[in-house]
């Protein structure tokens, strides 16, 4: 069985894989912790699914946190009796990443971009709804381009809300128009609509660049949401980070 993790700014999400199939997932909030505390939230985790840590055969991780790599490196080690495979632009992906600093690009980024091109093929764009709203580019070629990153819509909320009196917090939901009728409904406008209409403008200006107009594939934790507006996300792939892991693993791991 092999153990995925793709550890985010914000949330933590771990997947167990039999064979070719995702079994579980569990997301966890990305807080620092020792590596003791990470082993029983694993070790718990496992045991809802009657998974011993010895049926684990291999593991895999995409990190943006530098802090909590070296924890969850020790926990998995301790735990299971392997050394997760860390994902960066260094390793052979498959996927020539033509950016001017490889280094720089974050891990999940390009897991997403192997994932969604042996899914949906290339050219391909990938939007990733997180902390930050990713929007990654994987050309004709099968290169990895780069892409842009904007603020997420929870960052976004969080900064309105902490930097306006007399602005309430409101729920992440659409509102029935664009033309909002109270407070909550013009934050709800904003947000949302507001988001949308920057992905697809995002999305308008790279399809240009590419000179053809690539399918666009969205996931994260408000892609659903925001796809519902957008006038260029035609498919929505919650699970499509765990894909990338389990691809980038069977790859160079095993």
């Amino acid at each position: 069985m092999l153990l995925v993790l793709d550890i985010g700014n914000t949330n933590t999400v771990l997947g167990i894989y039999r064979g070719d199939t995702l079994v579980r997932s569990w997301r966890l909030t990305s807080e620092k912790r020792t590596a003791d505390e990470l082993s029983v939230y694993l070790l718990t985790l496992l045991g809802t699914l009657r998974v011993d840590p010895g049926e684990i055969t291999g593991a895999v991780m995409a990190s943006v946190v530098p802090p909590l790599d070296a924890p969850w490196h020790e926990a998995v080690k301790s735990l299971c009796g392997v050394r997760p495979l860390e994902v960066t632009a260094s390793l052979d992906l498959g996927m020539p990443v033509r950016l001017l600093n490889p280094g720089e690009v974050g891990a999940d980024r390009l897991v997403n971009a192997v994932a969604g091109m042996a899914k949906y093929g290339k050219p391909l764009l990938v939007v990733d709804f997180g902390t930050a709203v990713n929007i990654d580019v994987v050309d004709g070629e099968g290169n990895y381009r780069g892409g842009a990153l904007a603020p997420g819509l929870t960052v976004s909320m969080e900064a309105l809300f902490g930097r306006t009196a007399k602005v309430p917090k409101v729920a992440l939901a659409a509102p029935p128009f664009a033309i909002g009728r109270s407070t909550q409904e013009a934050v709800q406008s904003g947000i949302l609509f507001g988001y949308a209409g920057l992905v697809d403008a995002l999305v308008r200006r790279m399809w240009r660049e590419l000179g053809t107009e690539a399918p666009v594939v969205a996931t994260g934790g408000q892609a659903a949401l925001v796809a519902s507006f957008s006038e260029t996300i035609r498919t929505v792939d919650p699970d499509l980070t765990m894909e990338g892991l389990y691809l980038i693993h069977r790859r160079l791991g095993g």
